[in-house]
């Protein structure tokens, strides 16, 4: 059940969604690859890797294009608004943001600063997508008490929230950060930075976003789709019943195309299972097998095989959450780059036009 609280003055006015074609996104967590004769590469040119992913995701059609941040060896981006500073001045139309920015263990007012600087330098191409995520690296690292993952992220959403004003803040939640009075923060932007509240599966996220009038974020990683639909149709319900309007959602979901179905198959098969299993052992999941594998792919979250698989699959997830945009992670543990940018290309290609064509039938 979604609980909501009335706190009127914590609800920022946001622009309905757009009226626009569906929308198709790409995500990475700049995941440490190989090269195609299997040897690793070093994280720095994974880095710059990102980079050409993004600038060829902006030439194919793509209309979002978002970046991890994680701080563990398997991952190679710790500080995705860098690297987004750097598309955001060689690309054209596509728009740029995180996937996700772990605000829990980072501050408010740094982060809006650095998405409005991309947002000036891109002439109003970012979003900042906000979350606690998935890893807990960061709170060691920065010093923050991991018993306090809660409280921290509601604090700096809510203070976060009351930035995108652009008035002088005011600011007292009685806990870390000392009151801020009268504060102007700066730069300011031209017009609002879009912003999206990422979440898993938990209710009080969702109620969260519906009072913050915030769009929706959902990482649908494994298992059917349609197991969300009780949350995108409490919160279209929640919104239209307080008169927010019909706000944007939008799923993060893994896969990988490829010119066919099994060419695809074949080329994730054992970086998604040594990616499952690395994480299973930390967290304590049973391992998962080929069966597992196939199974994701048949009745799961996992897009993978041929342009017009991937495009039915999508479509069919659309339909049922009626969402407004589904971001795909293309990266997938070490599968190499030249795959990534074969996928890439499909994307936007093929699968892009396809999805709407589907849609509008």
């Amino acid at each position: 059940m979604i609980k909501l609280q009335e706190s009127p003055d914590l609800r920022p006015q946001l622009p309905s969604v757009d009226q626009t074609p569906f929308q198709m996104g790409l995500d990475t967590f700049g995941d440490t690859t190989k090269d195609l004769a299997g040897q690793k590469l070093h994280q720095a040119q994974v880095i710059r890797n990102v980079l050409a992913e993004g600038q060829l995701a902006d030439r194919v059609g793509v209309d979002f294009f978002g970046i991890g941040e994680h701080h563990r060896p398997d991952f190679a981006v710790s500080a995705p608004d860098t690297i987004l500073a750097g598309l955001a001045t060689s690309t054209e139309r596509i728009h740029l943001g995180s996937a996700v920015t772990v605000l829990s263990s980072d501050d408010s007012i740094r982060v809006y600063q650095r998405f409005a600087t991309i947002n000036a330098l891109s002439k109003g191409r970012a979003e900042a997508v906000l979350g606690r995520g998935s890893f807990t690296e960061s709170f060691p690292l920065f010093g923050y008490k991991l018993e306090d993952y809660d409280r921290l992220f509601a604090e700096k959403f809510d203070l976060f929230t009351k930035i995108l004003s652009q008035q002088p803040v005011n600011w007292n939640p009685g806990g870390d950060r000392p009151p801020l009075v009268n504060q102007e923060i700066y730069p300011k932007t031209e017009g609002t930075l879009k912003h999206w509240l990422a979440v898993g599966s938990s209710p009080e996220s969702i109620a969260r976003a519906i009072q913050y009038r915030t769009p929706l974020m959902l990482a649908i990683i494994g298992g059917p789709a349609s197991r969300f639909k009780a949350y995108t149709d409490a919160y279209q319900q929640a919104n239209e019943e307080l008169g927010n309007g019909k706000l944007p959602i939008a799923i993060h979901s893994p896969g990988h195309i490829a010119d066919s179905d099994q060419e695809a198959r074949d080329q994730l098969r054992e970086h998604w299972l040594a990616g499952r299993n690395k994480i299973g052992a930390e967290r304590g999941w049973p391992p998962a097998g080929e069966r597992e594998f196939e199974q994701e792919i048949e009745q799961g979250s996992l897009y993978v095989g041929s342009p017009e698989t991937v495009a039915q699959k999508i479509a069919a997830t659309a339909r049922e959450l009626g969402i407004d945009r589904f971001d795909l992670k293309y990266s997938n543990g070490a599968l190499a780059h030249e795959h990534a940018m074969r996928s890439i290309e499909l994307y936007g290609t093929e699968v892009l036009p396809r999805v709407r064509q589907l849609l509008n039938q």
